[in-house]
């Protein structure tokens, strides 16, 4: 596990620690308001995110030897799902996405304050970014 993942898990893990289930909410729709602008020219079908509840782009790209997402969806709880797991996982190498899964998301109560479809969709969301990491891998 690279020190810049556990950094920024443990960064999540002290914003997160003390909520309640709705400042828990409150924080991930803000986290999804905040995302980065999605291009227009992005919004295709093959980065749809399947699984999830709402429509969910994932891009996904390769820097310098580390992956680099954006995403958009249109349900606000979606986009923080999909922040939350963009804030841990870009800037990090396709080996750490592939071998650290996000347990910190158990640790802090998030997955057992969402619905069985949000926390489908959030396992979907990290499959994809594995799946993109594992693309990276054999195309270089």
């Amino acid at each position: 596990m690279s020190e810049s993942f556990q950094n920024k898990v443990l960064k999540i893990k002290n914003v997160f620690t003390s909520l309640s289930s709705e400042e828990r909410y409150r924080s991930l729709i803000e986290m999804g308001r905040k995302l980065s602008p999605y291009p227009t020219e992005w919004k295709t079908q093959d980065r749809i995110v399947r699984g999830c509840q709402s429509t969910l782009y994932l891009h996904a790209a390769l820097e310098n030897g580390t992956m680099t997402f954006t995403a958009t969806a249109d349900a606000l709880i979606s986009a923080g799902l999909a922040a939350l797991l963009i804030s841990v996982y870009s800037g990090e190498t396709p080996e750490t996405i592939l071998k650290c899964p996000p347990d910190f998301l158990h640790e802090l109560g998030i997955i057992s304050s969402l619905s069985p479809n949000r926390s489908s969709g959030l396992a979907h969301i990290h499959l994809r970014m594995k799946q993109e990491a594992m693309r990276t891998l054999i195309h270089t």
